[in-house]
């Protein structure tokens, strides 16, 4: 188990150190900073002592070496807009992201698991109907789309709740259940689909032969193997999650780290976007971490297998 995880995690710091190199690179060359932040009618004069202030007219490889270097000593730059710690920047904003995400995400497996469950113990009734049609409704919807919606409903029309800001709880409603709404029916009929798969298998059928109760072959046999592939889902949608909130984010005024990536693009703030993406693929990368320890853990055959690798 101990060499798993180590290769797991030797995967992980290989992973982001080509994500540093990626940031780099995009970001030199989608555009001049200076040009950006100081307006295109600035003197040229003025252009190049930004320029030579924060480094850009080095060599690429000069200013990448730099920039490798910092970060491996934590250091993750001043931001050029806001003269402040990119990293202070970025922190600040990570709670009210979380405020969203984290309940986001337990709604979708809190909701999402038990229906595609319920619609596999239940298959072709009419609230296994009734799942797949409401899944389908889910992910299918953009989240722009299904934000606007909930805004003219509850905000315009209604006039229940708040359609942006972060004043109360009351704020976060309409941004939790966007990001959720698409997950839950993903997760369902994901869910579902493995539940079904499962049932189906040979050693199932053996298990109910031997007398067990149907609960305990749900229990102790069903979900547990099915429980493998919708791990693997639960890793992708940590990074669905970010990226809606770039768009949730924006369109409910909500001072998350998906509005500072929106920002930091437009104004080329190089350090910020840097920062940002180092945080986010870090976080992708240990819930993926996280999702392989949980392989070895659900089947120690996977654990085997790729341990040999």
């Amino acid at each position: 188990m101990l060499n798993f995880i180590l290769s797991r995690m030797a995967r992980a710091v290989m992973t982001l150190v080509m994500v540093m190199s990626f940031a780099f690179i995009v970001m030199r060359l989608s555009g001049d900073p200076a040009t950006i932040l100081l307006g295109p009618d600035a003197p040229q004069d003025a252009i190049d002592a930004f320029r030579a202030r924060w480094g850009l007219d080095d060599p690429l490889w000069k200013q990448y070496l730099a920039y490798i270097a910092q970060i491996f000593t934590f250091d993750f730059g001043i931001s050029m807009r806001d003269q402040m710690p990119a990293l202070d920047i970025v922190l600040e904003r990570i709670p009210a992201t979380l405020a969203i995400t984290l309940p986001a995400m337990i709604l979708k497996l809190g909701i999402g698991i038990p229906a595609g469950v319920y619609a596999a113990l239940h298959r072709e009734s009419i609230a296994d109907r009734g799942v797949i049609t409401l899944s389908i409704f889910g992910f299918t919807i953009p989240s722009f789309v299904l934000a606007l919606v909930l805004v003219l409903i509850f905000s315009v029309q209604l006039g229940w709740l708040p359609s942006g800001g972060q004043d109360s709880w009351q704020h976060a409603i309409l941004p939790i259940v966007t990001l959720s709404v698409g997950g839950i029916g993903i997760m369902a009929r994901f869910s579902r689909s493995a539940m079904i798969e499962v049932l189906g298998q040979p050693y199932i059928r053996t298990a109910m032969a031997k007398g067990l109760s149907w609960r305990d072959v749900v229990w102790k046999h069903a979900l547990p193997n099915a429980s493998v592939p919708i791990v693997t889902l639960v890793g992708f949608m940590v990074g669905a999650l970010i990226a809606g909130a770039a768009v949730v984010e924006s369109i409910f005024s909500w001072p998350g780290v998906g509005r500072l990536i929106v920002s930091s693009v437009a104004n080329r703030d190089l350090a910020v976007v840097q920062c940002l993406l180092l945080v986010i693929a870090s976080s992708m990368v240990a819930a993926n971490l996280l999702v392989d320890i949980a392989y070895g853990l659900l089947d120690p055959r996977l654990r085997s297998k790729r341990s040999a690798h």
